[in-house]
């Protein structure tokens, strides 16, 4: 038997959702990430809660690139897929690399299964050619489990529950991990309840031994830990980054964290793990709709406290008054949008980025608001953590967008501590002394911001509501030349933020060249692996990732004009080439995906030589 060293690996587990698939690949996440390979991974659930078990509808899917380089993707297609049925096999095939390994549940492939995933009749994946050209493993999960556990005393619907340990004993054996950080989460998921934790641990070691003693096995693997900087990390999921970046600016300005909010795909994991840090003053407010949830939230900011609301697209349809309402208070407030495909319902459980209009554009009348993205899961954390600044030291309405493949994806990230954070400048009006000037609440610093005044502080009673404002008193004005006035200066109040964020960088490659490939949000990890890839081959290829959308930074024109070629991918129908080619006249190619998936790094190399071509 050889022992083969990998760079890297990515393994694509699927099966139906009761087959423990997410908690499978979880564990093998977590345990590459203990042995200290750098990861990424991408998460993919069926839309119906209780799609029919053995159909393609119902399939869940969990891929995990690991390895000893630098990652920025979960992989493009697969070297090794895992399938505990054959409707599991019959949506993922097309993932897996041609020689790739394919570990078949061949219970999972009897005439119910088999006629279940809309095989004809008398055919099965198995034996019709399907499968030629790459490595089959054969293996009967589900009586191999059975068998382990029949003295166990259980049943056999909750021995069944436990064939994922099995795959996931075999995994770690074919790439020489170790259990114990399965076995440990084992005996704390179930300390309760003793016989479980038996089963399960039996069920792991058996999958583990069943390596040694299968004969067709002829290889096992390695991948050794990644060249990292020393540093305190842990493996973290976009919406949990998106959490803690908001608990890190409430404990760094002193501000009262509140969330009012109403739960939605993908966005409810936020509103979740936040409501777990009761300790660090967090108030979490799940409201009886999405209106009540961010009307909840204004109330919160006009008394002085750091306001986040959460959606996605749909929920965010249903807020967009109450925005523009945030936009004439004047009001700190973070409103975070996980996209999800659309429109409507759309996919709930898919990921795609079409809601960039509806952040910039999606209220009545000029209600500009300034528009931020997360790149990475691990990234959510630092743009939380941005879009509250912006919010606080510009008293605005802010736009955080993440989606479902960054918010359900993870990947490591370095702890950070307090005190290397960025200081957030919070400024409340100060009391009204007898000899001072009337109180304007709408009198403007340097920023053209106003002042953040708390009801209740001594000389500071103003008006407040959703009609025009007059220009320094805050007094309800029908004035056409003072609505003018006013509409002009939020807007240019926004476009101030320009002075207050970083400039463009070049992310890849020369600062010119043939070919700029400009990403926005998820896209990052596709865009930089393809740019990599085709400087490798001899391309005068750059990329460049913009995370601040509006605003746009500074320099975005004098970086774009460097380059005689401009590409944006975007998972929408092309929507920020749309802005860029309407404020820089630049003639922008675009490279849309609307496919509830996000890109692959071959398509973006693809795209980037028909230009070049």
């Amino acid at each position: 038997m050889t022992n083969e060293i990998k760079d890297e690996v990515t393994i694509l587990f699927a099966g139906d959702s009761g087959d423990g698939i997410q908690l499978t690949g979880g564990q093998f996440t977590d345990t590459a990430a203990l042995v200290g390979n750098d990861i990424s991974t991408f998460p993919n659930f069926p839309a119906e809660i209780r799609a029919p078990q053995g159909t393609v509808a119902g399939v869940s899917g969990f891929q995990l690139h690991f390895g000893s380089i630098q990652l920025y993707t979960p992989g493009d297609r697969a070297d090794v897929l895992v399938v505990m049925n054959a409707a599991a096999l019959k949506s993922n095939l097309e993932s897996l690399k041609k020689g790739g390994i394919v570990i078949v549940n061949i219970a999972g492939f009897d005439k119910k299964n088999l006629r279940l995933a809309k095989y004809e009749d008398g055919t099965s994946p198995l034996t019709d050619g399907t499968l030629d050209g790459y490595k089959i493993h054969e293996v009967d999960v589900t009586k191999i489990t059975r068998e382990t556990l029949k003295n166990s005393g259980l049943g056999n619907k909750i021995v069944d529950r436990s064939k994922n340990m099995f795959v996931l004993g075999f995994l770690y054996w074919m790439y020489n991990r170790k259990l114990d950080n399965t076995i440990r989460f084992i005996e704390t998921k179930f300390a309760n309840k003793p016989e479980l934790i038996e089963s399960n641990i039996a069920v792991l070691k058996a999958g583990y031994h069943y390596g040694d003693t299968a004969e067709a096995i002829a290889s096992r693997f390695e991948v050794k830990p990644a060249n990292i900087k020393p540093g305190t990390y842990r493996n973290i999921m976009g919406n949990q980054a998106t959490a803690i970046g908001l608990i890190a600016a409430s404990q760094k300005t002193g501000l009262e964290l509140f969330c009012g909010t109403y739960p939605i795909t993908p966005a409810s994991d936020i509103l979740h793990f936040l409501s777990k840090y009761k300790n660090f003053g967090v108030k979490t407010f799940q409201a009886e709709d999405e209106i009540a949830g961010i009307c909840s939230t204004i109330g919160a900011s006009f008394g002085g406290a750091l306001g986040v609301t959460t959606s996605s697209g749909p929920g965010i349809a249903l807020k967009g008054e109450a925005i523009g309402l945030a936009g004439v208070f004047e009001l700190p407030l973070v409103i975070i949008n996980v996209q999800r495909g659309g429109p409507s319902t759309g996919l709930p459980t898919k990921t795609e980025q079409a809601d960039l209009f509806q952040a910039m554009y999606g209220r009545n009348g000029e209600s500009p608001v300034p528009v931020i993205a997360a790149q990475s899961p691990k990234d959510c954390f630092n743009l939380a953590f941005e879009a509250c600044r912006i919010a606080i030291e510009h008293m605005t309405p802010v736009f955080l967008l993440t989606d479902g493949y960054i918010a359900n994806g993870s990947e490591p990230w370095e702890v950070q501590k307090s005190e290397n954070l960025p200081n957030i400048d919070v400024k409340f009006a100060k009391p009204r002394q007898d000899d001072d000037p009337e109180f304007l609440p709408y009198k403007r610093n340097e920023k053209l911001v106003r002042p953040w005044a708390i009801p209740g502080t001594e000389g500071l009673a103003h008006r407040i509501g959703g009609l025009e404002k007059d220009f320094e008193t805050g007094n309800v004005s029908y004035d056409p030349e003072n609505h003018e006035k006013m509409v002009k200066i939020r807007q240019e109040k926004v476009d101030r933020i320009a002075d207050f964020i970083p400039d463009q960088e070049i992310e890849t490659g020369k600062e010119s060249g043939d070919l700029l490939l400009y990403s926005w949000g998820s896209t990052y990890g596709a865009v930089k692996t393809a740019t990599r890839q085709l400087i490798k081959e001899g391309y005068n290829v750059s990329h460049a990732h913009v995370r601040y959308l509006n605003p746009l930074p500074k320099n975005t024109k004098e970086i774009l004009s460097k380059f005689k070629h401009v590409v944006i991918p975007e998972m929408n129908n092309g929507q920020f080439i749309k802005i860029v080619r309407d404020k820089f006249l630049v003639d922008a190619k675009g490279l849309n995906k609307i496919k509830g998936l996000p890109f692959a790094t071959e398509e973006i190399v693809q795209k980037a030589k028909e230009v070049l071509g």
